[in-house]
């Protein structure tokens, strides 16, 4: 399990990149076992991401039962989660970046963390105050995509362009999967935040 001193240097270093801190990337270990071992950051931030799922489930209407969306989301969780370390690693070999990879890889699932925190805080705000719902997702899906490319362009040291197709390549599958949860699940309507 992870200390307390490892996950206040991960939560450190993830909120770096907010503040194009250079030294943030040094806050990660560039060893595989480091980067495997960020993976438990899953087990810190499921208990986040369910208060999350919890509020958005109770504004919507959905046709599926309470168990088949447990493990819908659940499986969207992990394979969200894992989806793009894997597609990363085969970009990484063919770019030859894979000296950089434990790094970068740690760094992303280490801002997990703080993300899902600010994530569920924007839920709570949108569930309290409706009208501001839009410019809310908007600017949460802004500071959650800025924070991505800081950290590829400080970890990898790439130019905004690699940087920008880095993060297509990193959104565009996950969205993909959240659109068949959704369908998977009978979203029908969004009732309120």
């Amino acid at each position: 399990m992870l200390s307390a001193a490892e996950i206040a240097r991960g939560v450190q270093g993830a909120l770096g990149f907010l503040q194009r801190d250079r030294t943030a990337p040094m806050h990660f270990e560039n060893t595989m076992e480091a980067c495997l071992r960020s993976f438990q950051v899953m087990l810190l931030t499921l208990p986040l991401y369910a208060v999350y799922l919890g509020i958005y489930y109770a504004g919507i209407t959905y046709t599926a039962d309470e168990t088949d969306v447990v493990l819908a989301e659940g499986l969207r969780f992990i394979v969200d989660w894992l989806l793009f370390p894997v597609i990363f690693y085969e970009i990484a070999r063919r770019r030859g970046w894979l000296s950089r990879y434990p790094r970068y890889i740690g760094a992303l699932n280490w801002i997990n963390l703080p993300a899902t925190a600010v994530a569920v805080v924007g839920m709570v705000l949108e569930s309290l105050v409706p009208a501001i719902e839009l410019v809310l997702q908007l600017g949460l899906q802004a500071l959650f995509f800025y924070w991505f490319l800081m950290a590829t362009r400080l970890v990898l040291n790439l130019n905004w362009g690699l940087a920008i197709a880095l993060l297509a390549v990193n959104w565009l599958p996950s969205l993909f999967l959240l659109l068949l949860v959704e369908r998977y699940v009978g979203v029908v309507t969004v009732t309120g935040g």
